[in-house]
Formats: C-alpha cells, sequence, structure tokens
C-alpha cells in the first residue's frame, strides 16, 4: 500500500503515527508517501523503495512493518547521481551504493517496535541528504519495559 499527498495524513491517524509528540515523521521528513511492507508466506516481509529523479527524497519516505523481524529491501536509484543508501539493522547497519540507475536489494532485521532512520548523504548538493523512517509497529516485550506508570495508548 502507498499513499500520496491527501491520504498520507489520514495513513499516518490510522497507523497512530501522529499521536505522540504530534505526528513528528510528519514534521521531520520531506516525504514524498507512506507504503507498508508486505509478509510473505515464510513471515519475512518485503519493500521497495525508489530515489526518483532530481527529486531529493526516497518514495516511499515512510516504510510500516506491521512487526519486528526480517525485511527483504530492494533499492531503486532512478536519479542521475550516486547515492549511498545507509540502512539499520540489528547488529549494524547496512550500506549499499547506488551508482545511477541501478538497484541493490538489502536483508535487514529489526526485532523491536520504534522508528529507525535510513538515508543517504551522497549525491545531494543541497546539503541535507535523503532521510526516510521504517516503523515497526507493536509494543516492547515486557522484559524490556520500563518500571513506570502506564502511559496513554491511542
Amino acid at each position: 500500500m502507498a499513499t500520496t499527498g491527501g491520504e498520507l495524513s489520514g495513513v499516518m491517524s490510522e497507523l497512530g503515527l501522529d499521536r505522540q509528540n504530534k505526528g513528528t515523521l510528519g514534521r521531520l521528513l520531506a516525504h514524498g508517501s507512506l507504503a507498508q511492507a508486505e509478509e510473505g508466506p515464510d513471515g519475512r516481509m518485503h519493500a521497495q523503495i525508489r530515489i526518483p529523479p532530481d527529486e531529493l527524497v526516497w518514495e516511499p519516505s515512510i516504510l510500516v512493518l506491521p512487526h519486528g523481524g526480517d525485511l527483504e529491501l530492494e533499492i531503486f536509484n532512478d536519479d542521475d547521481n550516486t547515492h549511498c543508501a545507509v540502512l539499520p539493522s540489528n547488529g549494524d547497519n547496512q550500506f549499499i551504493w547506488l551508482v545511477n540507475h541501478s538497484r541493490g536489494t538489502a536483508s535487514l532485521n529489526l526485532d523491536g517496535p520504534g522508528y529507525y532512520w535510513y538515508g543517504s548523504r551522497t549525491g545531494n548538493d543541497e546539503g541535507r541528504g535523503l532521510t526516510g523512517a521504517i516503523v515497526v509497529l507493536g509494543d516492547a516485550p515486557p522484559e524490556a519495559r520500563l518500571d513506570r506508570p502506564e502511559q496513554p495508548r491511542p
């Protein structure tokens, strides 16, 4: 599922990404659309992201995973510039060098809920770099929760 324009705020609200801190994702990213990873029969999730020509954004720039686990991510560089994707994964970041009009695949493991940032600081004359987020839905397991009063939930 990918969204654009006016649909984005509705989906962010539906997924609960606009609540705590009043939509931090929508305010921090100069973003394109939002998409949800598809889960295969083996439990692995799959998604694709693109770098459109001359836009300096990921498309989608917000990728939502329904839960933690393994993600097979295919990246397409449709831009006329070279980019280097720096991706989060448990244990260590992964790097994929993407020359003009190329593609690459990364196998990521994101086992806990939260926001995981990814980006590219190469091929961007504006100085900000491309910034995106992978949002893993869910709650922390009981053994990882802080000993504090219950917090409001959406």
